[in-house]
């Protein structure tokens, strides 16, 4: 399905924005020169650090690519829950020989910041997670010639980001790795996701906008079944988190097809939301009395996983991954995206003789 979007690059492919240092410059422009859609991720940049990314990508490519941001996020801790969890995590610190972090010391993000940066100098597309802008900033990037996705991960938050203004809307499905997208970071829903075909489904009877499906995509035939739900394009990050030019940890990259972590959990574990990663003894230890409080429990225990990292125990890291990882495969990301677009294609011609596309 054809979208103002898709318009701007060949294939109906998205590299999903990576915070953390994964969705490097040179992974962005990979994708972006295959004829993909490369992602930078300013979730967790200053808005310095973002102007910067975006300046050495435009120096690797001229081709359309994005930029990621993540919504301020109110607090939704009890009193008192981050301090339990943190005398929780005292012989974490103590085993790698760390401190904990601040849990205070990153509440803003620098927003404001970055949109200033991002309407300056406006960049082909802006995706916003966590949450939805409010209609002065999207029609702000409207005039901009920016285009802009919102994510989504029920009808009722797809209805929420078509009436604020955006251009189209990124379903996420609960199969995605990393952080759930959700509007309002509820605990009484964690676990309640919606898988990505019937949100798909149910995303296209809501909403006119284009819709851009994400969750566990890691085949060419698995793009030709979200195109035939009815979204315009797919979003992979998993897929693309092997790659040589993302920034992911070699330990990170090697625990995708790693036998010893054979499945994934959403967890509060690292971050204080929900979260999809391998399950590793930090995520089995720790999860179930993880509090709900984003940003403060990611800033508390960011040294822990900086050390395990440093040290190489994957144990210790939180190791990110959608629920297809067993299928990733090590190729360079302009390859990869070839391959990707060659899969679909035969996918949908075998389709297409079967009668299944008219």
């Amino acid at each position: 399905m054809s979208s103002p979007l898709t318009d701007l690059f060949p294939h109906p492919i998205v590299q999903a924005p990576m915070a953390g240092g994964v969705s490097l410059p040179q992974l962005v422009a990979a994708v972006s020169e295959a004829g993909g859609l490369g992602f930078l991720a300013a979730g967790y940049k200053t808005a310095d650090g973002m102007y910067q990314e975006i300046k050495q990508l435009r120096g690797l490519t001229g081709r359309p690519f994005g930029v990621n941001v993540f919504m301020p996020q109110p607090e939704y801790a009890e009193s008192g829950a981050v301090e339990v969890y943190a005398h929780q995590l005292a012989g974490e610190a103590a085993w790698y020989e760390t401190e904990l972090g601040d849990p205070d010391s990153g509440r803003d993000d620098g927003y404001d910041a970055k949109l200033a940066v991002l309407l300056d100098n406006p960049v082909p597309v802006v995706s916003f997670h966590f949450g939805v802008p409010s209609r002065d900033v999207l029609d702000s990037f409207r005039r901009a010639g920016t285009f802009t996705l919102v994510t989504a991960t029920t009808a009722e938050e797809a209805r929420a980001v078509e009436r604020a203004g955006a251009d189209a809307v990124i379903a996420q499905g609960v199969e995605a790795g990393g952080h759930q997208g959700t509007h309002r970071d509820l605990p009484e829903n964690d676990g309640a996701g919606i898988g990505l075909l019937s949100l798909v489904a149910q995303i296209r009877e809501a909403v006119s906008i284009p819709v851009v499906a994400a969750g566990g995509i890691m085949r060419g035939s698995q793009i030709a079944a979200v195109l035939a739900a009815g979204a315009s394009a797919a979003q992979l990050g998993t897929a693309f988190l092997a790659t040589p030019e993302s920034g992911a940890q070699a330990v990170h990259k090697q625990a995708l097809t790693n036998p010893l972590f054979a499945r994934t959990e959403l967890t509060r574990a690292f971050s204080g939301r929900p979260a999809r990663g391998l399950v590793n003894r930090f995520l089995r230890e720790h999860g179930p009395y993880a509090p709900a409080a984003y940003p403060e429990i990611h800033h508390l225990t960011s040294p822990l996983r900086k050390a395990a990292a440093k040290a190489g125990d994957a144990q210790g890291m939180a190791l990110w991954a959608g629920q297809g990882h067993r299928l990733a495969r090590e190729l360079p990301a302009g390859e990869l995206v070839a391959v990707l677009a060659a899969e679909l294609d035969a996918a949908r011609t075998a389709l297409s003789a079967k009668g299944g596309l008219r």
